[in-house]
């Protein structure tokens, strides 16, 4: 997810200012995106979309063959999933810590244009288990079920425990199959990279198959590194933990801001990736990508590849030349988050094969990308096709009655999605 830069906000507005595309965001998408010439506005594009919530009776929109519910409503800021082996679904209800920000004008506009894109909530630290007693696709019970935790986000059960990956740290619960409650302290398996300015507080956690490994992303610390790089220690990266020692050691790099994480069909590792901002309309594309052990993706020096961002100060002429393009786009500014393959899915022939990806949407791009759920075709392991959407309406007339974040699939083979503005977890099945 996106955080506003300081010159954005210093552009003293929170309605829509710069120019309007003159591409459509399909340039963005697939294998080879088309990358225009950098845009030299003297203003970066602000298009911050006010969050209203849901009228009563609305939801989004799903795709032929497909119905939405409302799953669990009720949530407070629920951002992350994790499905339990017994059917019960945990939700991450969080935002980002207290942290350390510009003060006088800049922080005033930082939190104008939060409280509108409806992300200045307080964090619930919380996550809550829901439970479907009679599979009726609606949750019978909400649970409180991790309280006290700090800015948590991603959730991982390996055996009998329960690893939770709070903003500064990986922390191990102990779990009980059928349990409504932890209440047992945690217990730190490892840091992570956080302190006062945490620009990208979202820390996602996915288990190796054998169950020995736990990969965590990590976000970078600015939009380009103009925090100095001393301050993206350890960020803009994947991180490989040893569950059994806690021990850690970075497994790609150059990854502005990573959130989802998912294995593919083949067993290789994926995640979407938010890019940087300020570039204009139709740059950087958000993507999704492989993950290959000890690969640089170029941030901050380059993106896509080894296309320079020439505002990086200084320059890297090295670092470029070993940067690696991703596998595939997904739009600029659309803030691609939550990623699931559709392998266990049972949503008809046509979302059979691929990946589920949350578009959470983003501020800097005029009109508004994003707002929605999307699914990439897949032929084995690589993407076949162009998006597919899956589940829409969530922006109607300029203002965000919702916004997608993660999605999962439940034990029956429906899609859940989460959305942090409408403080449901939505239901997507096969009509």
């Amino acid at each position: 997810m996106r955080s506003i830069s300081i010159s954005a906000l210093l552009a003293g507005t929170l309605s829509a200012c710069g120019t309007t595309a003159d591409a459509p965001v399909s340039i963005g998408y697939g294998p080879s995106p088309e990358l225009p010439a950098p845009s030299n506005s003297l203003l970066p594009v602000v298009n911050v979309q006010e969050a209203t919530g849901w009228p009563d009776g609305d939801m989004p929109v799903a795709a032929d063959g497909l119905s939405v519910q409302a799953f669990a409503t009720g949530l407070d800021h629920p951002r992350w999933l994790h499905v339990l082996p017994n059917g019960d679904v945990l939700v991450a209800e969080t935002n980002a810590p207290p942290k350390t920000g510009p003060d006088g004008i800049r922080g005033f506009f930082m939190k104008q244009a939060m409280e509108k894109a409806g992300a200045a909530v307080p964090s619930a630290n919380r996550i809550s288990l829901l439970r479907d007693r009679d599979g009726d696709g609606v949750a019978d019970e909400k649970h409180a079920f991790l309280t006290g935790l700090n800015s948590p986000f991603g959730m991982q059960l390996v055996g009998d425990t329960l690893y939770v990956a709070n903003t500064d740290a990986i922390v191990a619960f102990p779990y009980e199959a059928g349990a409504t409650e932890i209440t047992a302290p945690g217990e730190k398996l490892t840091s992570l990279p956080a302190g006062p300015i945490n620009y990208h507080w979202t820390k996602n956690i996915l288990a190796s198959e054998d169950g020995t490994k736990l990969y965590a992303t990590v976000g970078s610390n600015s939009n380009i590194a103009e925090n100095g790089m001393e301050a993206e220690e350890g960020r803009a990266a994947i991180w490989e933990v040893d569950i059994a020692t806690g021990e850690k050691r970075l497994f790609a790099t150059g990854l502005r801001n990573p959130n989802g994480l998912a294995w593919a069909s083949d067993g290789s590792l994926w995640t979407a990736v938010n890019e940087r901002d300020e570039l204009g309309n139709n740059l950087v594309p958000d993507y999704v990508t492989s993950v290959q052990d000890g690969a640089f993706y170029g941030w901050p020096w380059s993106y896509y590849g080894q296309t320079v961002d020439t505002r990086v100060n200084p320059a890297n002429p090295d670092m470029v030349a070993a940067a690696i393009p991703p596998d595939y786009a997904l739009g600029s500014h659309t803030a691609s988050l939550g990623i699931e393959f559709a392998a266990g899915a049972d949503l008809g022939e046509t979302f059979s094969e691929g990946l589920f990806v949350g578009q959470h949407g983003s501020w800097n791009r005029k009109p508004a990308v994003g707002y929605k759920v999307v699914f990439v075709p897949f032929d084995g392991a690589e993407p076949s096709g162009m998006p597919v959407d899956v589940l829409t309406g969530f922006l109607e007339e300029g203002k965000a009655r919702g916004r997608p974040v993660d999605v999962a699939l439940a034990d029956d083979g429906a899609l859940l999605v989460t959305d942090d503005v409408g403080n449901v977890v939505w239901r997507v099945a096969a009509n």
